[in-house]
């Protein structure tokens, strides 16, 4: 299978022409009945190899924390409990990373094998988080003594000092990381490595935000998916990479924005009325609309379990208490079935009712050009 990168990485390389690429779009499209960005595509897997390389990859790196670990603790020395899981976490963390690299640079590199690319990133990016941490933890008594901390709001600052810089020099990590390798997650786990530095020092630095986490994150959410929109319309044909990263960016996005809005309603901390039920599957229907707008589904899937909830508790408020579950996942999966086989369409209403804005979103139908 041939995603839109390898057709636009062709027609670059000479290997197919420009007319005879969208020719093969096109033809693709008709026998679908839908554009090709309707489609959504991003690449997770090359072939059954993946799947295959990924798992031995994944056995490596945990061998390679193991050992890590192993070899941090000797080379720190022993010493209290935080200097024991300091010193775990630099070496285990070390390994991990370095491991992780050296196998992109054939697999990722080379071989441009989509499943170990985003599992090696998960491993550089959490390996130099972790090491970082790790250097923090095993000095942190040592830290509080130099600054004189004594009070639990000044150990508390210094926690969230702490976890800003890690996020901090973890986003520059992969920042690297991106520059090298070009995976398209990369970016997505870098601006959430950005979001736990402004979360870290709010949290540090105004104690009072604490009662505001969820409309911290709700914030950062919306950040990240004008963040994502803004690679969307560099592509509106989602031909490139760049679909592709914003791809992961609103997987990201979905679910910051989804969450805390639907913890704030109050979801899951006790009965769902029937008021608030209203309200949340009000909230899911102008999800869709965004997400037919916008041609991803991302934010659709993250605020589902919500809606199942309040449809359950609907369910069971008019008295079919043995049957809500069942009926909940009729209603729901029918209607996310319907709107799958008739996205084509409604988006076009959807857009349409957007006026100028139809010209910055993806095309609704198949481009000949």
């Amino acid at each position: 299978m041939y995603s839109e990168s390898d057709l636009a990485s062709a027609v670059e390389a000479g290997a197919l022409s420009p007319a005879a690429a969208n020719a093969l779009r096109n033809y693709v499209a008709e026998r679908r009945a839908a554009p090709a960005v309707d489609e959504e595509h991003f690449k997770l897997l090359t072939g059954f190899n993946d799947i295959f390389v990924a798992i031995a990859a994944a056995l490596i790196l945990v061998a390679a924390a193991r050992i890590g670990a192993y070899f941090g603790v000797m080379l720190i020395g022993a010493g209290p409990e935080e200097r024991v899981v300091g010193g775990n976490m630099i070496g285990g963390g070390f390994a991990v990373a370095a491991t992780s690299w050296m196998l992109a640079e054939y697999f990722t590199a080379r071989r441009r094998m989509a499943l170990p690319s985003i599992l090696l990133t998960f491993g550089f990016v959490g390996g130099v988080g972790a090491c970082l941490s790790g250097i923090f933890a095993a000095n942190i008594p040592w830290i509080e003594e130099q600054m004189h901390l004594a009070s639990d709001l000044q150990k508390q600052q210094l926690a969230g000092g702490v976890a800003a810089v890690v996020g901090l020099l973890t986003a520059a990590a992969t920042w690297i990381h991106w520059k090298r390798f070009m995976v398209p997650i990369t970016v997505a786990a870098g601006a959430l490595a950005l979001v736990g530095v402004a979360v870290s020092l709010v949290l540090a630095f105004v104690p009072q935000a604490k009662d505001w986490v969820n409309e911290m994150l709700l914030v950062a959410g919306v950040a990240m998916f004008f963040f994502a929109m803004r690679w969307d319309m560099s592509d509106l044909q989602r031909r490139t990479r760049r679909s592709d990263v914003a791809f992961w960016l609103h997987l990201a996005a979905a679910p910051l924005i989804a969450h805390p809005v639907f913890h704030m309603l109050g979801v899951f901390d006790g009965e769902v009325t029937g008021p608030v039920a209203a309200v949340v599957i009000a909230l899911y229907v102008a999800f869709a609309f965004v997400a037919l707008a916008v041609d991803r589904r991302a934010l659709l899937v993250s605020s589902l379990i919500y809606v199942l909830w309040a449809m359950y508790a609907l369910f069971q408020a008019t008295g079919a208490v043995e049957l809500a579950a069942a009926l909940t996942a009729l209603v729901i999966g029918s209607a996310l079935l319907l709107l799958s086989a008739f996205w084509q369409p409604v988006r076009r209403i959807v857009v349409g009712l957007l006026g100028g804005l139809e010209e910055r979103l993806p095309p609704t139908q198949i481009v000949t050009a």
